[in-house]
């Protein structure tokens, strides 16, 4: 059955934010042709930036990682109010600089090159998160090559139980991401034998997409659980006082305006606390949110280019697609729409709704948005706006196939308003 995004009582237009509504219909009205453009609601960022922070324990850090949304206006509005960033390659490095040179910064992620890691050290960087023993190795030498002595944190591919299992699992089975557990005791070693190096705690990012508190409370438990005996395996544990547990928290992109069916943050909080209240010598636990923290504050918004069927099948073609928000694909499902009808049709979307398939401008069945879509009387000139597009969204889209131009990002709201060309 085809769902709905509608409120009772409320049109779907109204749904949206007013500064978002009008800040489209502005982009609209001054473009020559029918629009694609993402906006952004920087205000509303900054201000689930505050409450994803409050609800944290007394002494657990956020750091943002920024390859869910990497651009400028998203880093300045955060970087007042998160701890800091966790970078992944030495391009993310430039854009980070761009905003702030103060907050700290760590590097993660498989395959560092040489040049990225002596830009980091260079730049000033907290800590890496190595993956590998080759690249302890590595790191040994750059830091003995500029006779620094850099703090490391090394991620552990951890064994986990199914039942803790998610939609995009980062360890617990064969991945290229950090160290086996059973070969931690290896990467401790090797980490205390580098003269350079120094091990100041463990890092974990096991699941990506997860929507369940439980799991995700029973998967902080199980680190906290072995905490001791990982940091036992170093010659000095008083210096490994450090628990990076990623990020991963899910978004139920079927329900962008129900706050209750998404992914209980209070709730994990809660139980993080008391967890770390009841241990003795609990370790500085540190959060990498990316997707949970800036999905809500972007919409990808599309004009009908036209509307046929075919097979008994309707489809609305818009301006852009999926080379611009590759979301929808790449997540696997059928992103919701709201409706906002041409101007002078006015702002709420009438006749009896049936199912569409949204696609875009190219040359691929693969080109589609969201299927069985309920709308309206839905014609050419209507706006077609898709929400929860602030996390992986354009940054992660293919700009370049059809060399179709590159689509606008409006960035409203927190004092300032401005509009950037994608990059």
């Amino acid at each position: 059955m085809a769902d709905s995004v509608a409120v009772s009582g409320r049109s779907e237009a109204q749904r949206l934010p007013p500064a978002v509504r009008e800040a489209i219909r502005c982009h609209q009205a001054e473009a020559q042709d029918p629009i694609a453009a993402f906006v952004y609601d920087l205000e509303a960022l900054a201000a689930r930036a505050r409450s994803i922070k409050s609800a944290l324990p007394e002494g657990v850090e956020l750091y943002y990682a920024i390859k869910a949304n990497s651009e400028a206006p998203v880093l300045g509005t955060l970087a007042p109010i998160v701890d800091g960033f966790e970078l992944s390659s030495g391009g993310e490095i430039g854009r980070m600089r761009q905003v702030t040179s103060t907050l700290p910064w760590v590097l993660s992620g498989p395959g560092k090159l040489d040049t990225e890691m002596a830009l980091a050290m260079d730049e000033g960087i907290e800590a890496f998160h190595v993956e590998s023993l080759g690249e302890i190795a590595r790191l040994e030498r750059l830091a003995a090559a500029r006779g620094r002595h850099q703090a490391v944190l090394i991620r552990i591919n951890p064994t986990l139980p199914e039942a803790l299992s998610s939609r995009l699992r980062m360890a617990g089975t064969a991945t290229p991401f950090g160290i086996d557990e059973a070969s931690l005791g290896e990467a401790v070693a090797a980490v205390d034998a580098a003269a350079h190096l120094t091990l100041v705690g463990f890092h974990i990012h096991a699941m990506s997409h997860q929507t369940s508190v439980a799991r995700h409370q029973a998967l902080l438990d199980g680190y906290l659980a072995r905490w001791p005996e990982w940091r036992a395996l170093a010659a000095s544990p008083a210096r490994v006082t450090q628990l990076n547990v990623g990020g991963g928290i899910g978004v139920d992109y079927m329900a962008p305006f129900e706050p209750e069916r998404q992914f209980d943050w209070q709730a994990l909080c809660t139980h993080l606390d008391a967890r770390l209240k009841a241990m003795d010598q609990a370790p500085r636990v540190r959060f990498e949110i990316g997707r949970f923290l800036s999905a809500f504050c972007g919409y990808y918004a599309i004009e009908v280019l036209d509307t046929k069927h075919s097979h008994g099948q309707g489809f609305v073609v818009c301006r852009g697609g999926t080379h611009q928000f590759r979301l929808p694909a790449a997540q696997g499902h059928d992103h919701p729409v709201i409706h906002l009808p041409s101007g002078e049709r006015g702002e709420a979307s009438s006749g009896e709704k049936r199912p569409w398939t949204v696609v875009g401008q190219l040359c691929t069945p693969k080109d589609v948005l969201g299927r069985d879509r309920l709308l309206g009387d839905v014609a050419p000139g209507d706006l077609l706006v898709l929400p929860l597009a602030g996390a992986y969204g354009y940054n992660i889209s293919h700009a370049d196939f059809l060399c179709h131009p590159r689509p606008p990002q409006i960035f409203i709201g927190a004092d300032r308003a401005s509009s950037d060309t994608a990059r």
